[in-house]
């Protein structure tokens, strides 16, 4: 058994594969292993991939159908025999020193998972490299610290992702956390996220960051417009995941609304304008309906989100209109007399 094992689901990533995998060759933790998933790649990645598998031991290649991320993530998982398991995207890199320090805050905490703040990073026309620090606390008042998201289910409010920490490989097979393997969705580590937290003990974050996040890939799910109702899907996996366990159920129910919420916003404002429409209408039915079911808890969100919420659930056309209002507003408003922005800004509100 070694004390890491990473996994690196990759599909068509050639152009930034090595530098991935040279990122997890340099790790000053030397007992890992890395699992390379190769989902029916079709361009150089598992010419690449082999390469690397050759020159080090610890590199094992697994080639599988084209399944998409989620059967990917799955299919490293079930393979791992490390005490802790890693993820890293195979368009993003981490430092050296990532693994070996997690791994001892993990250890000597006794904790189901651990992980780091991070940073996206981007390539600019002139090569320079343009990157921005992102915490995982806003408030940055809960790094470094225990926390059981069954005592504190605040922490659901930390940054969402899944790739910069390590997870306790046992206690992911006892509660058999997974990621969804519906064939050509997107966004499948909203639901492995939501889970980790759902059932860990004992978990920490630290405001450090290790892992580089990639926000220059054409290819990267965030940027697919056309997969409008993946998130949708997600999160119906994720809803019946938790609803194994009816407990689970009830004492995570309003933060899985809260988390849906933001998602969801975020999916509206990545899709095509086409779609925009049809979209609000059913983020409409769904909240309405979770509102008639009691699940909604005002206390999860915030007086703006609350407010957003209520004026979508009433008129989902019209809530979509004020939001193309307020961006046409956004646009024009250095060039609007003060008046005219009065008058604006109290329409808007009567909408909202």
């Amino acid at each position: 058994m070694c004390k890491v094992s990473i996994i690196v689901p990759v599909y068509n990533v050639e152009n930034y594969l090595r530098q991935a995998l040279d990122s997890l060759k340099e790790q000053t933790l030397s007992d890992i292993e890395v699992i390379l998933v190769n989902d029916g790649s079709t361009d150089g990645s598992p010419v690449i991939l082999e390469e690397y598998a050759c020159a080090d031991s610890r590199f094992r290649v697994i080639d599988q159908p084209n399944g998409g991320y989620g059967k990917a993530m799955n299919t490293g998982i079930s393979a791992a025999a490390g005490e802790y398991i890693g993820i890293l995207e195979p368009d993003d890199y981490v430092d050296a020193h990532m693994y070996e320090d997690l791994y001892e805050l993990a250890e000597k905490n006794d904790l189901d998972f651990v992980k780091s703040d991070f940073c996206r990073f981007k390539t600019s026309e002139d090569g320079t490299l343009e990157t921005e620090y992102v915490s995982l606390d806003s408030e940055k008042t809960g790094y470094g610290k225990v926390f059981c998201p069954a005592e504190d289910p605040e922490v659901f409010r930390y940054k969402m992702n899944t790739w910069t920490g390590i997870y306790r490989r046992r206690w992911m097979e006892e509660f058999q956390i997974r990621h969804n393997e519906t064939p050509g969705a997107a966004f499948q580590d909203n639901g492995f996220y939501f889970q980790t937290f759902a059932y860990a003990g004992r978990g920490m974050i630290i405001d450090k960051a290790y892992y580089m996040n990639r926000r220059d890939n054409p290819n990267s799910s965030v940027k697919n417009r056309g997969k409008v109702y993946a998130m949708n899907i997600e999160y119906d996996f994720l809803r019946d995941m938790l609803m194994r366990d009816r407990e689970v159920w009830e004492r995570f129910k309003y933060f899985y609304w809260w988390v849906k919420y933001h998602s969801y916003f975020f999916t509206y404002e990545r899709i095509d304008d086409k779609y925009k429409k049809e979209f609000m209408h059913r983020m409409s039915r769904e909240y309405s309906w979770a509102m008639t079911k009691g699940e909604l808890s005002r206390e999860a969100f915030t007086d703006l989100e609350w407010k957003k919420l209520q004026s979508m659930i009433r008129s989902a056309g019209g809530f979509e209109m004020a939001l193309k209002s307020a961006k046409v507003f956004a646009l024009v408003k250095p060039y609007v007399p003060e008046w005219a922005k009065r008058m604006v800004f109290r329409v808007l509100s009567l909408r909202n």
